[in-house]
């Protein structure tokens, strides 16, 4: 079963979904834009009954809090503490982290601030590499270089409820496989006062994870965790040299494609948790009983 729950974190309620024994190993799935963990509702059933599993939405989205601008500045540094700030106060030692999208530079900044917690990665489109940047960025970089009125203004209709549901089916073979409710609910929390402000201000602060890349390489490379990439090989956003590229830093890297879009578990979560319990098995449990 999973159950769902809230905790208060530097003053303000983190929503999250928990599932699996304490004792099992635990994974801490991260969700990206413009969704919340929502998104792990058919991955987290099929994860449960080997490992423990947590699931949080972020400040700002999902049914966490979203403090007005004014009381909390939304960066990718400030979510990231927050969501380290939460893995402490519900007393998780170490971890794996799933990262996707936006959940990618969070996780990796609990990775440079406690690589000992570690103990795996696993990628669904969670980039690190400028090579794995396509051309959907152009807008959004040009913001970053001109962080004008004109330019914040032009990416509100990444915000619009038609550009949700096209993230959502863009790359499908069969868009019946998506569930409505997912881009509905993602579409109507986006809607909330004060929000589009709010994911106004991550467009901008994005540039920010594109600077820490090199750092979060460097850690690759010195600490060598378990790494799984599982992307969806069609994603308008993230393109498959992206994952492609961990293997520079990673060289035993495991990385599948699928044939799907950007929001892979949409279609594709069986076969995903499948990877996963495989991953584990080879990459994490295996070499742990060699050591021991």
């Amino acid at each position: 079963m999973t159950t769902y729950k809230s905790i208060e974190i530097n003053g303000q309620q983190i929503f999250y979904r928990e599932a699996g024994k304490t004792s099992a190993p635990t994974i801490l799935l991260l969700h990206g834009f413009p969704t919340s963990s929502h998104m792990f509702r058919n991955l987290i059933p099929q994860l449960a009954g080997e490992y423990h599993v947590i699931a949080p939405d972020l400040p700002g989205f999902g049914f966490s809090e979203a403090p007005p601008r004014n009381k909390f500045k939304y960066t990718f540094e400030n979510i990231a503490k927050v969501i380290g700030a939460f893995t402490e106060k519900i007393g998780l030692k170490r971890f794996a982290i799933y990262v996707f999208d936006y959940g990618a530079p969070v996780g990796l900044r609990l990775a440079l601030a406690h690589p000992d917690r570690i103990t795996a990665i696993i990628s669904q489109n969670g980039n690190a590499y400028e090579e794995g940047l396509s051309d959907g960025w152009n807008p959004i970089q040009k913001y970053w270089q001109e962080p004008n009125e004109a330019n914040r203004a032009a990416l509100k209709s990444f915000l619009a409820p038609e550009a949700t549901r096209w993230q959502y089916t863009h790359g499908v073979a069969d868009e019946s496989l998506v569930a409505p409710e997912a881009y509905t609910l993602d579409s109507a929390l986006l809607a909330r006062p004060g929000n589009e402000e709010i994911q106004l201000d991550l467009f901008l602060d994005y540039a920010s994870n594109v600077a820490l890349y090199p750092k979060f390489q460097a850690y690759f490379a010195k600490h060598q965790p378990p790494f799984l990439a599982t992307w969806g090989k069609n994603d308008p956003f993230f393109l498959p040299p992206g994952a492609e590229a961990f293997r520079r830093d990673l060289p035993k890297a495991d990385i599948r494609f699928f044939d799907t879009g950007h929001f892979a578990l949409e279609t594709h979560a069986s076969e995903i948790a499948g990877a996963i319990h495989d991953f584990w098995e080879k990459k994490v449990s295996a070499p742990s009983r060699q050591v021991a």
